[in-house]
């Protein structure tokens, strides 16, 4: 009976083995990939990091579901700089694979650039754009920087920690610590790093250990997402110049939320007034629909034309649309802000702001009217009705007709 017992628990045993000596393998592998010693696993934060992570896995796998659309793309980009993948998580320890995170150090998007550091790298922050938020480009800078700092510094786990404190703060603690060695320079006594880059390396080898851990997600709910990340990805397109987002939808069939989560970097619903289009990202499942269905559309469709009117200024117009009026310089092509009476502008409407468009009417002043009272029997301002009217003070006639907005 015992011989039996031992004869069916062996292949167990032996499995149960060989799957703790794979997913060690892996670990050590994570770790390596960092240039990081093995005896790391063992580093008592990091570990009681992973546990509290683990404990409250709903929110990494959330976050890892959110992103599964574009973490195959982001991992293509940074094996394109020679980035090991598992940086992934430092996106993730940044933002949480947010594109629309945005700190009170004004840093925003996937990996928490500075607006310095995002014009040192190209990245593009106008009007139009914020391209910190951008999935691919902020991922290509990121790289980019990534490999200056190992250059720099000769290894990954230090480039990591650059990343967060900064290339001059990181050479002062080396010097100071006269040693590059990762467990002198989280020694917490000493202080040679300051302590949130301390926990911020601990909490990128945690998320990669358990982001890499195979084993734990077939065993758990979200086994799906083993499969699934392999098997989606973002193609990119280029639209012409004020293409509507709203439109492109339509015509491909995907919901304008999903549209908008891909291009955080557009700060309107409509593509910037380039010369050349500009990129847009798109499910690569829809790049076949994409190229059968769309085709371009007169900008009328999703523009409004405004004819000018004395009293008209750049500013004025914009606020009566809801767009700021360097928006209706671009689009128009105006070299000065000089406007001509009659004089037709193109002005570009982003969806969420069309709702505030009003329709005009005209009231004829009565006796005992004034400014005051009209604006709130009609629930506009009395700055709206001087601006519509072209009127300085406050003195209006009986008989005089009114521009209004309802």
């Amino acid at each position: 009976m015992i011989k039996y017992i031992l004869t069916l628990c062996f292949p167990l045993l032996l499995l149960a083995n060989l799957t703790y000596e794979s997913n060690y393998n892996k670990e050590l592998a994570l770790l390596d990939s960092f240039d990081i010693e093995p005896s790391f696993l063992y580093d008592p934060v990091m570990n009681k990091m992973k546990a509290k992570t683990l404990a409250k896995n709903k929110h990494f796998f959330k976050a890892m579901e959110e992103a599964y659309l574009f973490i195959p793309a982001i991992k293509s980009t940074l094996s394109k700089y020679n980035v090991p993948q598992e940086f992934l998580y430092l996106a993730m320890a940044e933002s949480n694979f947010h594109t629309k995170a945005y700190s009170h150090k004004r840093a925003a998007g996937l990996w928490q650039f500075m607006p310095g550091t995002a014009k040192l790298f190209h990245l593009k922050i106008d009007e139009y754009v914020d391209e910190r938020r951008d999935l691919i480009k902020s991922t290509e800078a990121a790289a980019k920087y990534l490999s200056l700092l190992h250059k720099k510094f000769g290894k990954w786990y230090l480039a990591a920690i650059a990343y967060n404190c900064g290339g001059g703060a990181l050479s002062k603690a080396i010097r100071k610590a006269k040693t590059d060695k990762l467990s002198v320079l989280l020694d917490r006594k000493k202080h040679y790093i300051p302590r949130e880059s301390r926990y911020y390396i601990r909490k990128i080898v945690a998320l990669a250990l358990i982001g890499s851990d195979e084993q734990y997600m077939l065993h758990s709910e979200y086994e799906y997402l083993l499969n699934r990340a392999n098997a989606y990805s973002i193609a990119t397109i280029r639209l012409p110049r004020g293409e509507s987002l709203t439109r492109l939808s339509k015509l491909i069939h995907i919901p304008l939320k999903d549209l908008k989560k891909l291009n955080r970097h557009l700060k309107y619903d409509f593509v910037p007034p380039y010369a050349k289009g500009y990129d847009v990202y798109i499910p690569y499942i829809k790049l076949a629909e994409y190229k059968q269905k769309y085709y371009h559309e007169p900008m009328q469709n999703f523009y409004k034309v405004h004819v000018v009117r004395r009293g008209d200024n750049l500013s004025r117009i914009g606020k009566k649309y809801g767009v700021s009026y360097k928006v209706i310089k671009d689009f128009n092509k105006l070299r000065s802000n000089r406007l001509k009476i009659r004089q037709k502008l193109i002005i570009p409407i982003a969806k969420n702001k069309r709702h505030k468009i009003r329709s005009s009417h005209y009231y004829m002043v009565k006796r005992g009217d004034s400014l005051q009272s009209i604006a709130k029997k009609y629930k506009i301002s009395v700055k709206n009705l001087r601006a519509q009217n072209n009127i300085r003070g406050s003195l209006i006639r009986v008989g005089e007709r009114l521009k209004l907005y309802e």
